[in-house]
């Protein structure tokens, strides 16, 4: 039998094993007719099984489903439970603000705390929260197009900044920048707003950048959703020289690349962004966005009497800010994701890692594995890729449906979107040795 064909054989027994595991899920999806696509948002039908998984609990690194299966959580709500499902000092802050009020359009003590931390872990002095990361890059966006009057910002190809209109180009066969395939009611063609460069590629950066109409460079110091691909030495500290050169300013999207530890990759390589956007897993599980400003740059906005920054200007909404998600963002900070809990999940991590190279290379597969702090994935090529167009000409979608798959029946969840195993401070090395003897009796039924 050819590995296709083993492969959609496979495919077919893990299909019905997780359709008979998973029964009270599939009445619950087919009971949703008044959701769009079945779910909460149409993102959530990305899963391997022909219906998603529901939720009944979660808590540390453990997920219980309606009917019952418990899991063995990877996935972390990709990134946004980094700090474990429901950690005790978050549902404390949180019980405790709840019962003293909730949407009052007034700060709270907390958000100091917490901005004040930030500016701890990240260096940058001047911080304002929004509901998402997704917000907080559109808001960062807004300011440096403000601030510079010029009209463009450049992301790299195939990066991930949320829904931001601006992000969704890509490097194109030609070279040129074109619009990302399956881009949704884009207001205008995106090469009108935006400019692209491969990660990698500081000529092509420069190339860009010359025209001299980029604001601000949008980037994430390593690419997490087209799987991991990791800097070339001196390829950020190139970055960073060719953005000043050119007047331009650098944003740090670190809403995943914080798994690099307590102040992301930004501390960890020692990086100088001008603004540094982040969200996710400094809630606790509770939504939350934040950016942060250089001194530099939040005296220049402060002084700008000609920006609305209060009124239609202060972008964020109406519940940015707000009681609850500032109170689970102090205790996740001061007390979860803390010094400590990063060096056990980077430990971890880094077990897992070891120990997927060894299950990879005793098959002798052209596979890779890329570790970011506590994140770990496996890449279907080899060596790994160095840039999002080789990354995502690199995907399997249907051997990934089935190491998925396959994991999932038998207690293991990863993230839906790629191979990533994100470790969490109750991740144990029990958890990783399960993940790794499932995957590897994958491996040998594959092969």
């Amino acid at each position: 039998m050819s590995t296709d064909s083993r492969l959609e054989s496979l495919m077919a027994r893990e299909r019905a094993t997780f359709a008979d595991r998973h029964p009270g899920s599939r009445a619950a999806y087919q009971r949703s007719d008044h959701l769009f696509g079945r779910v909460p948002m149409t993102w959530m039908n990305k899963t391997a099984g022909d219906f998603p998984i529901y939720l009944a609990t979660a808590r540390g690194n453990r997920i219980v489903d309606v009917d019952g299966n418990e899991f063995v959580d990877f996935a972390l709500g990709d990134t946004g439970a980094m700090a474990g499902h429901s950690p005790a000092p978050v549902v404390a802050a949180v019980t405790e603000r709840v019962q003293r009020g909730l949407a009052t359009m007034m700060p709270t003590e907390d958000a100091a705390v917490a901005g004040a931390e930030l500016a701890r872990r990240f260096g940058l002095p001047a911080w304002s929260f929004a509901l998402t990361a997704t917000d907080a890059n559109r808001w960062a966006i807004r300011l440096l197009r403000a601030v510079t009057g010029r009209p463009k910002i450049l992301v790299n190809s195939y990066c991930y900044h949320g829904s931001v209109d601006e992000s969704l180009i890509v490097v194109g066969p030609d070279g040129r920048g074109a619009s990302r395939e399956g881009n949704v009611g884009a207001p205008v063609d995106v090469t009108l707003t935006s400019r692209v460069a491969e990660f990698n590629d500081l000529e092509g950066l420069e190339r860009e950048l010359a025209h001299g109409d980029v604001a601000a460079v949008l980037m994430e110091p390593a690419l997490t959703n087209i799987g991991i691909v990791l800097p070339d030495d001196g390829y950020l500290a190139g970055v960073r020289e060719l953005t000043r050169r050119h007047g331009t300013y650098l944003i740090n999207d670190e809403t995943h690349t914080f798994s690099a530890g307590p102040g992301g990759a930004t501390a960890f390589w020692g990086l100088e962004p001008d603004v540094l956007t982040i969200g996710k897993a400094i809630g606790g599980g509770v939504p939350v966005g934040a950016y942060g400003l250089s001194a530099e740059l939040a005296d220049a906005l402060s002084g700008r009497g000609d920006l609305d920054l209060v009124d239609m200007g202060g972008v964020g909404g109406t519940l940015a800010g707000n009681p609850v998600s500032m109170a689970a963002t102090r205790a996740t900070l001061q007390e979860v994701l803390t010094d400590a809990a990063f060096a056990t999940m980077i430990e971890t991590a880094s077990a897992f890692a070891d120990g997927l190279i060894r299950i990879i290379e005793g098959y002798g597969l052209p596979w890779s594995v890329s570790r970011l702090g506590a994140r770990v994935e496996y890449r279907f090529a080899s060596p790994a890729p160095r840039n999002g167009t080789e990354s995502a000409a690199n995907a399997n979608a249907e051997l990934e449906d089935f190491l998925h798959l396959y994991l999932a029946n038998r207690g293991v969840l990863l993230t839906p979107f790629h191979n990533m195993a994100l470790m969490c401070p109750q991740t144990s090395l029990a958890d990783v040795a399960r993940h790794h003897e499932i995957f590897d009796t994958a491996l040998k039924e594959l092969t």
